[in-house]
C-alpha cells in the first residue's frame, strides 16, 4: 500500500543558498528530496523481495556463537593482564577492545527485539532478554521505545532518539531551548563545545536516555525505562507494556546481584576492569550508531504536517565503518537504511538489501562517505539546534558559527 503524504517537500535546487545550513558529506541530498521522490510500500517491498528477508534460526545462532567466541577470547586475553595500577593504560586498551567486541552481542539482542533472529519467538525472546540484561539494558522497555523510534524517525515531536532542541520551541510539540544552547556554544567556542558534546553523548547519553528520556521528543515527557509510573511519565508505557518494564527490571537486578557477588569475592577492581570499563565502551558505540544514523547538518526533521514513516526511514544514513567493525558489529552501521525500511530483515541479508535499495531508489538513499571520526566531530560541533522553516513543517539545523 502506498504511503500517503500530508504535505509536500519543496525541492531546493540551489541548496548552497539555504541560509544557515552547513553541508555534510551528503552535500545537501536529503534537502532536495520531494514527496514525489519517495517510493510507495509496494515499490519498497518489490525491491527487497529479491534479496531474501527471512531469518534462519541456525544461521542466527551461528552468528551468536561467533560473537560469544570472540568475546571469550578477549576475556581470556584480559586474564593475562596484571590487575595493578601500573597497568592502567593497558586496561584502558582492554576496555576499548572488549567493549568493541561486546557490541556484537548488543546487536544480536537488538535483532531479537525486532523479531529478526528466529521464528521461534520463545527462543528469540530468551536470547535477547539474557544478552541485553547482561549489558544492563532493560530488554522489553527498550523494545517498546525502540519501536517508537522506528515508527517516528526524525519526527520533531514523537521521535525517541536524538530529537533536537528547537530555537524558540513551543514545548508542547517542540523541545525548547535551542537558542540557549546556541548561545552556550558560541561562548565556549567550537572546540570546547565539541568536546563537551562528545563527553555528554558518548559517556552520559545512554544512561540519561534510559533514566530520564533525554534526547527523546516532547510527546512522551520525562520517561524512565525502569519505572513506568509516577513520578515519571506513563505515556511511553501502555498498561501491557508497564508489566514488561517490571520484567525487564528483573533481568537488570539479577545482573547487578551477580556483579555485587563478583566484587565481594574478587574485588571491585576486577569488576571495573572486566565489566564496567568495557560496558562504557559498549554504551559509547551504541550512541555513535544512533547519533550518526539519524543526524547530520543537512538532514532535516519533520512535524506531523509533512512526516510519514517512509520519509523518516529514508532519512537514515549509512556510513563507512570498515570491514573489521562491520564484521564485529554485524554491519549495523552500514546497512541501517535497509534496517529502517524493513526491520525484520536479519543482518546477514541486510547487505544485499542495501545494494538493492541503492540501485532502486538512488535519489533518496543516503550514504555519507565521511570517515566516522570526522563525522562525529562535524556533528558534535554543528548539530546543536534546529529552526522551523517558514511556511512548512520542516526543521533545519542552524549553523552555530555563522554571523
Amino acid at each position: 500500500m502506498k504511503d500517503h503524504y500530508r504535505g509536500d517537500f519543496k525541492a531546493l535546487p540551489n541548496i548552497d543558498h539555504l541560509h544557515g545550513v552547513a553541508l555534510s558529506g551528503l552535500n545537501g541530498k536529503a534537502l532536495e528530496v520531494t514527496s514525489n521522490d519517495l517510493p510507495g510500500q509496494a515499490e519498497i517491498k518489490d525491491a527487497l523481495a529479491k534479496t531474501g528477508l527471512s531469518c534462519n534460526t541456525l544461521k542466527s545462532l551461528g552468528y551468536l556463537c561467533q560473537s560469544i567466541a570472540i568475546q571469550t577470547i578477549v576475556i581470556c586475553l584480559g586474564m593475562a593482564i596484571p590487575l595493578t595500577t601500573g597497568m592502567l593504560p593497558i586496561w584502558i586498551v582492554y576496555a576499548l577492545l572488549s567493549g568493541t567486541t561486546a557490541m556484537g552481542l548488543w546487536v544480536i539482542a537488538h535483532e531479537c527485539g525486532h523479531g529478526a533472529f528466529s521464528k521461534n519467538r520463545r527462543l528469540e525472546t530468551a536470547i535477547g532478554y539474557i544478552l541485553h540484561s547482561l549489558l544492563l539494558v532493560p530488554y522489553f522497555s527498550w523494545q517498546r521505545s525502540h519501536a517508537i523510534h522506528h515508527r517516528f524517525t526524525n519526527h520533531i515531536s514523537n521521535g525517541e532518539t536524538h530529537v533536537p532542541l528547537v530555537i524558540n520551541g513551543d514545548r508542547a510539540n517542540e523541545q525548547p531551548g535551542g537558542e540557549r544552547d546556541l548561545e552556550t556554544a558560541r561562548k565556549l567556542g567550537r572546540a570546547p563545545y565539541g568536546v563537551f558534546q562528545l563527553f555528554m553523548h558518548l559517556l552520559i547519553g545512554w544512561p540519561a536516555y534510559l533514566l530520564a528520556g533525554k534526547t527523546g521528543g516532547p510527546k512522551y515527557g520525562t520517561s524512565n525505562h525502569f519505572w513506568p509510573i509516577t513520578p515519571f511519565s506513563k505515556k511511553l508505557w501502555p498498561k501491557a507494556w508497564a508489566k514488561k518494564v517490571w520484567l525487564s527490571d528483573c533481568g537488570i537486578c539479577l545482573t547487578l546481584i551477580a556483579l555485587v557477588i563478583l566484587a565481594i569475592n574478587y574485588g571491585l577492581a576486577m569488576v571495573a576492569a572486566f565489566y564496567i570499563g568495557p560496558l562504557l565502551v559498549v554504551n559509547a558505540w551504541l550512541v555513535i550508531y544512533t547519533w550518526l544514523h539519524h543526524t547530520d547538518t543537512d538532514v532535516p526533521h519533520f512535524s506531523d504536517s509533512e512526516f510519514t514513516h517512509t520519509r523518516g526511514a529514508f532519512l537514515s544514513i549509512d556510513r563507512p565503518y570498515g570491514k573489521l567493525i562491520n564484521f564485529l558489529h554485524h554491519s549495523i552501521g552500514s546497512t541501517h537504511v535497509a534496517h529502517h525500511l524493513a526491520p525484520l530483515i536479519p543482518h546477514y541479508h541486510a547487505g544485499k538489501a542495501t545494494i538493492s535499495i541503492k540501485k532502486s531508489f538512488p535519489k533518496v538513499y543516503l550514504y555519507n562517505p565521511t570517515p566516522i571520526h570526522k563525522a562525529l566531530w562535524h556533528i558534535a560541533t554543528n548539530c546543536i539546534a534546529v529552526r522551523k522553516e517558514e511556511g512548512s513543517g520542516r526543521y533545519l539545523w542552524k549553523q552555530p558559527w555563522s554571523t
